[in-house]
């Protein structure tokens, strides 16, 4: 009998899916691909023009690091990409604010429109009067083996018979539920083929 899922409930951020006809082995695998494997965008660097605030800029730039960003598609891995830092590995932000005010996700403005931030109303920090930050900050793809900003997901199942595995996956927003299904499962195959591969050279 051959695997088959079925989609059990979709929202904007949540996918409740069976997987039957399969084992413990492969839900695993399945689960694993999903929240570690698919590729997903995150600032990994940021130049500070000015901070005149009372937050380190380290700081700051991890705050940055975690907000979920649209992932749009195109992009490439950093390792795929031969010049660098240019639009198709990497997509820039721009942030100038003075205080007194409350920094949102939403005042990080893209070169990209389609990778904006996820989310309008993340809180990143607070100006007093008289602070400025101001910044440019670099977000490039990655997977969430590779550190936590680049986590697509968080994805758990439960196995109440025999071949059924009941899935829920929340995305994080940085892509839509069924796409980052889609591209575990791709990614899962990929990966089958290259072994096959392997063991027919062998």
């Amino acid at each position: 009998m051959a695997a088959k899922i079925k989609i059990e409930n979709e929202k904007d951020d949540l996918l409740e899916f069976t997987l039957s006809g399969s084992s413990p082995a492969f839900a695993n695998a399945l689960r694993r691909a999903l929240m570690h494997e698919v590729p997903i965008l995150a600032v990994t660097d940021v130049d500070f023009i000015e901070n005149t605030s009372s937050i380190f800029d380290e700081y700051i730039a991890h705050r940055l690091g975690m907000v979920p960003l649209k992932t749009p598609k195109g992009l490439k891995l950093p390792k795929e990409c031969e010049n660098g830092k240019c639009s198709s590995c990497t997509v820039s932000y721009s942030l100038d604010a003075t205080g007194p005010a409350t920094i949102y996700s939403r005042e990080l403005k893209p070169t990209n429109e389609d990778a904006s931030p996820a989310f309008d109303g993340i809180p990143i920090m607070k100006l007093v009067e008289g602070q400025r930050l101001k910044l440019e900050a670099h977000a490039t793809l990655g997977i969430g083996r590779e550190h936590a900003r680049w986590q697509a997901c968080l994805a758990s199942y439960k196995a109440p018979k025999d071949g059924d595995f009941q899935f829920t996956l929340e995305s994080y927003g940085n892509l839509a539920p069924k796409e980052i299904l889609n591209k575990a499962l791709e990614i899962i195959e990929e990966k089958a083929k290259e072994l096959q591969k392997q063991l027919k050279e062998g």
